[in-house]
């Protein structure tokens, strides 16, 4: 359905961004479960994500196409889909939903605003403020504390939002990107199944039912037709509303680990979440502000 009258996206719109907001926070949701009680091990969960979500992408294509999704090779971002579902997966063996989503978002977002900034993007006074306070609400969440989430998981998390981030800069002006999304899953899940088997050596992959049935609903339905979803809402969205719409991932996977895995919100959480999501909101208001006196 295309914009309303007023500018707006119409119900359709509305109800497939709600839908694919809520299956990118389901991510998290998904693997902390599966691993919270070692029902798999991560980099098996990783795997099985990437090859269900790489089926049903190339089974999608070709419904829509009538043929498989065909197109120019671009292992970098295929290299860096794998970090990010890779460097995910270990995070959560030891970060709630919640942070572990707030820090991914955060790295995302930065990664994206300082690739920008690298290429000459210029930043007003209200986007460098949101920039500085982003950075700091990180920088906190991750500092020592009784409250502090663990290091190493914060830090694999950091680096999986930085392979995320370098993965959506590759996926600018891509003509097709469902095509080419489904192209970088089928390239990236080998990557995910070598690093299992070389793990399997040490005795450390295991997996039961529930485990792979979870691994397979997060690549089959939150990743995969997650995917779908959002890029069908994509052409009725502006950009400063699909950037703006994201904010909401973290709070629904961290009030989702509240309900379903009975996680704790902490006040350094809470703190740190206005930092970070109000920060970047600062800034994406700051871009459109500038660039609307530039038109």
């Amino acid at each position: 359905m295309p914009e309303g009258r007023d500018g707006r996206p119409g119900l359709r719109a509305i109800a497939l961004t709600v839908a694919a907001m809520l299956a990118f926070a389901a991510n998290s949701l998904l693997c902390r479960m599966a691993l919270q009680h070692g029902g798999i091990d991560a980099a098996s969960f990783g795997s099985i994500r990437l090859v269900a979500g790489a089926l049903t992408l190339m089974l999608v294509v070709r419904l829509r196409s009538g043929r498989g999704p065909a197109g120019r090779a671009d292992w970098l971002a295929a290299a860096m889909l794998f970090a990010y579902v890779a460097f995910f997966s270990f995070a959560y063996l030891s970060l709630s939903a919640g942070t572990g989503a707030l820090i991914l978002f955060g790295a995302v977002q930065l990664t994206m605003l300082g690739a920008g900034l690298r290429a000459g993007e210029m930043f007003g006074p209200v986007a460098w403020s949101g920039f500085v306070l982003a950075v700091a609400g990180l920088i906190y969440l991750v500092s020592p504390g009784v409250t502090a989430p663990p290091a190493l998981g914060a830090a694999l998390m950091a680096v999986a939002g930085v392979a995320w981030g370098v993965y959506s800069l590759r996926g600018r002006g891509v003509a097709d990107p469902l095509a080419a999304t489904a192209r970088n899953f089928v390239r990236a899940a080998p990557m995910a199944l070598l690093l299992s088997a070389l793990l399997a050596g040490t005795g450390s992959a295991h997996a039961d039912a529930a485990g792979i049935a979870l691994a397979v609903a997060s690549g089959a339905l939150t990743s995969g037709i997650g995917y779908v979803i959002w890029y069908a809402a994509l052409p009725s969205l502006t950009a400063m509303r699909a950037a703006t719409v994201q904010l909401s991932v973290p709070p629904i996977a961290a009030f989702g680990g509240v309900l379903f895995l009975s996680e704790a919100i902490t006040p350094r959480l809470m703190l740190c979440s206005v930092a970070i999501l109000g920060g970047i909101a600062l800034v994406l208001m700051g871009k459109a502000r500038a660039a609307t006196r530039r038109a």
